[in-house]
């Protein structure tokens, strides 16, 4: 049967044989060239009561254009004015009825008519109020077994009623005891309200992304600083699905006919694609065979006269299940949904009504034969129902240009004879450049920190509490406010050197917690553990119980990706897709931004990381605006990626050992585990052979940048802090700037979020851990981070000249590259043992992903071919694994 004709030629919106003719007399030119064509009496009279924008839109057209060919039918378009202002009675005659609800669309009208004139209907027309109510249009589809979104309704009378079952919380809202933790799902109870919400946790930077119907090439808009839902209305709440950016919509004729086309999800950018000719980029989606009888993976439900087909393949990396719901869902022929696809399952997440593909000849003959098919058993079974083996009209599918859009095999011929073809690409990819990473240590005794402890960790004496939520986070700074004194008093010099020690570290953590005006970003937390106890008497008097009396608190920040960090992720990503794909164009690109599932990013669970890999993602993908929603629609966080340095710490310890008794003895590399012709077997290589002498050096210049740290910091914390604003600055809306922050640098500020009481403390603490005066003693671990600082502010806080800093970087650096490679193995011996267990994590996804490649080489290749009806001609695996 030939499927692949061209479409036919008209040379203006009238069609032939159609009942047109300017709006308000459509429907009584139809009935006039009805009565006056002398074979109508034999045709089936097809009725389109549609509103004219629908009906002369170019899939309707090219559908209405091919069921007249086939001879069989009269074509009558009722028209506006018909529809808007005639009675129903004097309305045209029809056999068969299309009609369907759009903007402005009289549908109770409409079932008067059907009502009075009982012609057979497509789509029949009560269910199709259900369309203007998501929670019953849900209701519809859990009714049928159809798999959606865990979900939940928060329903209002009036605007802004509060309602005892709905509580929203920093990062989560609960109804009636159900909690959705974001990034969660807001949508409009009202099916023609389409501004949907999607709002993002604070560890990713917190905000909102609004969806919308497209707008130009917008289809979302992403808004930091909202973080609370709407309250105007009735809501649904529902859990985020993380798809890697693609969405998928199917569009179904009858009910055993799916076209699914998949394409970038609004969630990511809210750009759309689009090709030369303005319309948005849509990719077909293989799916399976219509029938059970011909497929055994399609599993076909009957319930209640409607049919379910469930139906999977894999398509190179895109594996989609197609629910065709057809007359099953509101007695539909004709109908539209749009699928998620997470976790090896499919989810309807929308219904549209009557959709039809666009820009797709294919798609129009299908449709136009199985209506026809349609349209006779109903109205003329009489009539063989066959697909002539010729169809009537003579068309030739367009070309598609596949310029940019496929990658052929590459024909290499490899070692053995046989063609070799890329099958995956896998990157490793290192974080971009950081802020210093820092700690502050200190032991309290506070009854507000203890008590705080406590009230996080279920009120156990021994246990350990981490606070990260805004919430917990916001508590700490509250009783960490009340410790620390408004201002530095005079009598401070009367104090014990340990208290002033104390308070210092208080109030450091006081103005770490302050930093950007509120809690955002996945940069800061606290660890608080118990170590000392007391035995006290219960509150009601009944025993003992165990409380607390001292604890650690560790406080962790920094390892903030800079703007310059961000900027070099993202041309990383686009210098791999322009260079690592020389001749694509923009194959590369347009495939993916359809077909994400083909990427998967890996990251660990630290910020800079996340951030990161986002960065590199909108680099590759072309992709515009916040990293945040990029963050959390196309990086998979992986907390065991680093599990691997818990198994090495004994060994990575007595590497440290070594080193230090290496360096501060002043002995030279022994070979302990070499020989002389191998000096690189030896211990230690690499480390200067004056490393002894550089440590005073260092120690010196360390103190001497700090002085001069401290007098920039000197009374200008706390004005700053009252009264200028460049002290609040904020992280999270800074995610995305890939720029300096130029007001910041003019004003002599240091670089980013850091203050200069913040400088000054990480200077301090360099000086003092690094060497120690009343004992003498160098620590050699401290080295890298003297090194960090150094470089940072070489790079970033130039503009504050401060001297000696250049010199000590470069003292600090000679250190720190025999350093840092010993530390993790003294020799190449214990680099290798150290190296397997701290790479035995992303080693074995490395070796899963190689196995799954040869898998699919060895594959029935027919069922991995993307099929030869869309534009990758040949079975193609562009699956870049990027595991940042």
């Amino acid at each position: 049967m030939d499927l692949s004709p061209s479409p036919p030629d008209h040379e203006s919106r009238g069609l032939p044989g159609f009942a047109c003719g300017p709006p308000g007399q459509i429907g009584k030119a139809g009935e006039a060239m009805a009565a006056e064509d002398n074979g109508a009496a034999h045709r089936v009279t097809i009725g389109v009561c549609v509103m004219e924008k629908k009906v002369f839109c170019s899939p309707m057209e090219q559908i209405l254009e091919r069921l007249r060919s086939f001879g069989e039918f009269e074509i009558i378009i009722f028209g506006d004015k018909v529809i808007l202002e005639d009675p129903i009675e004097i309305w045209p005659k029809c056999d068969c009825l299309i009609a369907f609800c759009s903007s402005g669309f009289p549908l109770q009208k409409a079932q008067a008519y059907a009502a009075l004139r009982r012609p057979f209907l497509v789509n029949e027309l009560e269910p199709q109020y259900l369309l203007h109510d998501r929670r019953k249009v849900y209701e519809h589809l859990e009714k049928y077994g159809i798999p959606v979104p865990s979900y939940a309704l928060v329903n209002r009378e009036f605007p802004y009623q509060e309602l005892d079952h709905f509580i929203e919380q920093e990062d989560f809202v609960e109804i009636h005891g159900k909690r959705f933790f974001k990034p969660f799902v807001e949508k409009p109870a009202n099916g023609d309200d389409h501004r949907i919400m999607i709002y993002y946790p604070n560890s990713a930077g917190g905000g909102m992304k609004e969806l919308f119907r497209k707008v130009g090439n917008r289809s979302s808009e992403f808004h930091p600083d909202v973080r609370r839902v709407r309250r105007e209305g009735s809501y649904i709440y529902e859990e985020f699905m993380p798809t890697g950016g693609t969405d998928v919509k199917v569009y179904t004729v009858g009910s055993g006919y799916a076209h699914a086309e998949a394409r970038k999800s609004p969630v990511v950018d809210g750009v759309v694609m689009r090709n030369p000719d303005g319309k948005e980029v849509l990719l077909i989606v293989k799916v399976g065979n219509r029938s059970s009888e011909f497929h055994p993976d399609v599993r076909r439900v009957r319930r209640e006269g409607s049919y379910i087909y469930e139906e999977f393949m894999p398509t190179g990396g895109t594996d989609v299940k197609v629910y065709t719901v057809g007359s099953g869902y509101a007695h539909a022929e004709v109908c539209g949904f749009d699928l998620l696809r997470c976790d090896g399952r499919s989810y309807v997440c929308d219904v549209n009504g009557w959709s039809f593909v666009k820009n797709s000849y294919k798609y129009y003959d299908d449709a136009a034969c199985i209506l026809r098919k349609i349209f006779l058993d109903a109205k003329a079974p009489h009539l063989s129902s066959t697909i002539p083996p010729t169809l009537p009209w003579k068309s030739k599918e367009p070309d598609q240009s596949t310029e940019g859009l496929t990658r052929q095999g590459s024909g290499i011929i490899g070692t053995f004879g046989q063609s070799e073809e890329l099958r995956c690409v896998i990157v490793v990819i290192r974080h971009g450049d950081r802020t210093p990473k820092q700690k502050v240590k200190l032991k309290v005794t506070e009854e507000k920190l203890l008590n705080l402890m406590l009230k996080y960790n279920g009120g156990k004496p021994r246990a350990e509490t981490k606070l990260k939520s805004a919430v917990q986070l916001q508590d700490l700074l509250d009783a960490t406010r009340q410790l620390v004194p408004p201002i530095r008093s005079g009598q401070e010099s009367d104090s014990d050197a340990e208290d002033l020690e104390h308070i210092e570290k208080l109030r450091q953590v006081k103005a770490v917690l302050e930093e950007g005006g509120h809690f955002s970003g996945i940069y800061r937390k606290v660890q608080l553990k118990p170590l000392k106890w007391i035995k006290v008497p219960k509150p009601n008097g009944d025993g003992e119980e165990e409380r607390p009396i001292e604890a650690l608190m560790i406080l962790k920040y920094g390892g903030v990706l800079t703007h310059a960090g961000r900027k070099q992720a993202e041309e990383l990503g686009r210098f791999f897709r322009n260079n690592i794909y020389p001749g694509e164009g923009t194959g590369l690109l347009r495939l993916h931004s359809t077909y994400r599932h083909d990427l998967k990013i890996y990251s660990s669970d630290e910020g800079r990381v996340q951030m990161s890999a986002a960065a590199f993602a909108k680099g590759l993908l072309d992709l515009e605006g916040q990293l945040t929603p990029i963050l959390v629609s196309l990086v998979s966080k992986d907390s065991s990626m680093l599990d691997g340095l818990e198994d090495a710490s004994i060994e990575m310890d007595e590497a440290k050992a070594r080193l230090h008794e290496i360096i501060i003895s002043n002995a030279k590399a022994t070979n302990t585990n070499g020989s002389v012709e191998h000096p690189w077997m030896v211990d230690g290589a690499g480390l200067p052979a004056n490393a002894s002498q550089l440590l005073p050096k260092m120690a010196k210049l360390t103190k001497e940048v700090t002085a001069q740290v401290k007098l920039l910091a000197e009374g200008e914390d706390e004005k700053l802090a009252l009264t200028s604003s460049f002290s609040k600055y904020d992280q999270a809306k800074a995610l995305g700037k890939t720029t300096i922050d130029v007001p910041r640098i003019a004003a002599g500020l240091p670089c980013g979020s850091e203050s200069f009481l913040l400088m000054f403390a990480r200077w301090k603490k360099h000086e003092r851990d690094f060497y120690n005066e009343r004992k003498d003693r160098f620590d050699i671990t401290q080295i890298p981070d003297v090194y960090d600082s150094c470089k940072y502010d070489l790079v970033h806080n130039a503009h504050l000249n401060l001297e000696g800093l250049e010199e000590l970087y470069k003292v600090a650096q000679l250190l720190a590259d025999g350093v840092i490679p010993n530390e993790y193995g003294i020799n190449p011996r214990q680099k290798l043992k150290i190296g397997s267990k701290v790479c035995c994590q992303v080693g074995l996804v490395l070796c899963i992903l190689i196995q799954t490649c040869y898998l699919w080489s060895n594959m029935d290749k027919r069922k991995l071919s993307i099929y030869r009806g869309s534009p990758h001609k040949n079975p193609i695996y562009l699956n870049p694994y990027s595991i940042i």
